[in-house]
């Protein structure tokens, strides 16, 4: 628990005391979802009814965008002795983005938001057999004017959506937002739920039961929060505008961080914790089903008043109308009165300044997720530089440090723009080990439009990385495979595809690696990994990879 509780005690009760204690945190032991979480980021979980728990999965290889992929959507389903199943990827529900369940619209439609680029859309699914058919998108506005991540659910029978995120003129960084269904594919504008909800930091996650009017969500804006914590407000009324003070849901806090409660049943729930998974989130439940102790006293959100220090007995207060157009009466005797309008108030971000920490690494063998150990080299350009300080972002980018090569014995090595660490997340690195049959993607290695002509820096230092680590391993023989989109002729894609594979070749050969240990080929469009429908499947589809042969 994050807050400690102090108790006086007498002598004679201590031993019960401690026994009664054992009893109780052995009952509320909690556990992670073993077969279904993995290395990485397992977020928003959205019970679906059916034995079976979707989720997104953030930077996993089987993503349909590879490990780059900020999220697709992932299911596990529980058997009848209550075990979790090993999750499975469900690339029917997915795209190369970012995918997050919302939940059930209907017993037959699931919504699922996707973000892709800059663009942020909400598309219906119907139910057919164990499959996911795509019906359409739907109309839903303002949606692009988030900045960031967008976690959210569906409520009240597919009639209301939460969703939450940072945008101009909210009161911190996420705010919870609230979008009505007002026709069979219009959803309504969104429309902030009020600082009662919404505090100076980060709200996000909700999750809201129509049974008991409560909305759960995560929050670190309360006094003295340290990490985020799973909060509790009561809808008062029927309006969506009043709200009671969120109380905390002491019974899952933990040291790390929680967010995205989703029920099971009455007596059963699932969420993300940070607290076992170095900074990225697993789903979590009890070990053994334990009564939920969930708040069930909830008071008025605190307001400020606007009577003077020492009013009279005879003199009402001001009366505050924080509506759209902000009415104050002002009483001036008994029985007379003045109204004034105001302009509306428009909420001020109060941004939590973020002290810098240094960059952390979690390397993993990409196939059996096992932890490596690992060195890193530090590149500037295309030279190597010695650098001994704490790995600080802005200190990287002050020193002109642009990459770090990520190395581990019998690996390929894996080469990270720093622009693109976060010191907030550990860094985790997949690499690939160098065994026959291991195929890899030559990622930062780029070429002239229309051309087999290598650009840039960056290809020029992943491929000396790579030459280096084949002259160091000369058993390894290694296939180049060039591939394109099916876009234009296809005789000219193969020979594109050729012509691209022989010039990785040609400047491994003149660093130095065997001419004997590289072979190319090119395979032009006909091995797609991804969707050639769309410009971010092409992308995926122009390629050079590797494939150790022995």
């Amino acid at each position: 628990m994050k807050k400690n509780k102090q108790f006086i005690l007498k002598a004679s009760g201590l031993v019960l005391l401690a026994f009664c204690l054992q009893l109780s945190a052995k009952a509320q032991e909690l556990r992670s979802l073993s077969g279904a979480n993995s290395p990485n980021d397992d977020t928003n979980p959205v019970w679906i009814g059916n034995n079976t728990l979707l989720f997104t999965r953030a930077f996993h290889p089987q993503n349909l965008g590879g490990v780059s992929d900020s999220g697709d959507i992932w299911e596990t389903r529980k058997d009848e002795t209550g075990e979790w199943g090993k999750a499975t990827h469900r690339p029917d529900l997915s795209t190369a983005g970012y995918d997050l369940v919302l939940g059930l619209e209907d017993v037959l439609t699931l919504l699922v938001l996707r973000k892709e680029g800059d663009q942020t859309s909400v598309h219906q699914f119907s139910k057919f057999g164990a499959d996911w058919n795509y019906l359409r998108k739907v109309n839903f506005p303002d949606l692009n004017s988030f900045e960031g991540p967008v976690t959210g659910r569906v409520a009240e029978g597919g009639k209301v959506i939460f969703l939450a995120g940072k945008r101009q003129g909210g009161f911190g960084n996420e705010d919870i937002y609230l979008s009505e269904k007002t026709g069979i594919v219009e959803w309504s504008e969104l429309k902030n739920l009020g600082s009662a909800i919404n505090g100076f930091g980060q709200e996000v996650g909700p999750f809201y039961d129509p049974v008991s009017k409560k909305l759960y969500f995560s929050s670190n804006s309360y006094p003295g929060a340290n990490g985020k914590d799973i909060l509790i407000s009561k809808r008062l009324g029927e309006s969506w505008d009043s709200w009671s003070k969120p109380e905390i849901w002491q019974q899952i806090s933990s040291r790390g961080s929680e967010a995205s409660i989703t029920f099971i049943s009455k007596d059963e729930v699932v969420w993300t914790s940070t607290q076992n998974s170095d900074g990225y989130a697993d789903l979590m439940t009890f070990s053994t089903p334990v009564p939920l102790v969930i708040p069930t006293e909830f008071s008025a959100p605190i307001t400020v008043s606007a009577e003077p220090e020492n009013p009279k007995p005879t003199r009402r207060p001001i009366q505050v109308n924080e509506s759209a157009s902000r009415t104050v009466v002002l009483p001036l005797s008994d029985s007379t009165e003045v109204s004034l309008k105001l302009p509306p108030i428009t909420p001020i971000a109060n941004e939590i300044p973020e002290v810098e920490s240094p960059v952390t690494w979690l390397v993993i063998d990409g196939k059996n997720k096992e932890e490596l150990p690992y060195t890193l080299t530090f590149i500037k350009g295309t030279e190597i530089v010695d650098y001994q300080e704490a790995q600080l972002v802005s200190e990287l980018k002050k020193r002109s440090i642009n990459l770090i090569k990520i190395s581990s014995a019998g690996y390929f090595p894996k080469q990270v723009l720093v622009e693109n660490l976060d010191f907030k997340t550990k860094t985790v690195v997949l690499l690939t080990k160098a065994e026959q049959g291991s195929t890899v993607l030559l990622e930062d290695v780029k070429f002239k439009r229309g051309t087999a002509e290598l650009e840039g820096e960056n290809t020029e230092a992943s491929l000396s990385d790579l030459a280096i680590f084949l002259k160091e391993n000369p058993q390894i023989k290694i296939r180049i495979n060039g591939h394109t989109d099916n876009a234009g002729d296809p005789g000219l894609n193969k020979q594109l595809s050729l012509e691209r594979a022989g010039s990785v070749r040609n400047f491994l050969i003149d660093k130095g690696v065997n001419f004997e240990n590289l072979r190319i080929s090119g395979w032009g469009g006909t091995r797609p990994v991804a969707s050639n429908a769309t410009e971010a499947g092409r992308v995926k589809n122009r390629r050079v990879e590797l494939a150790v042969e022995q």
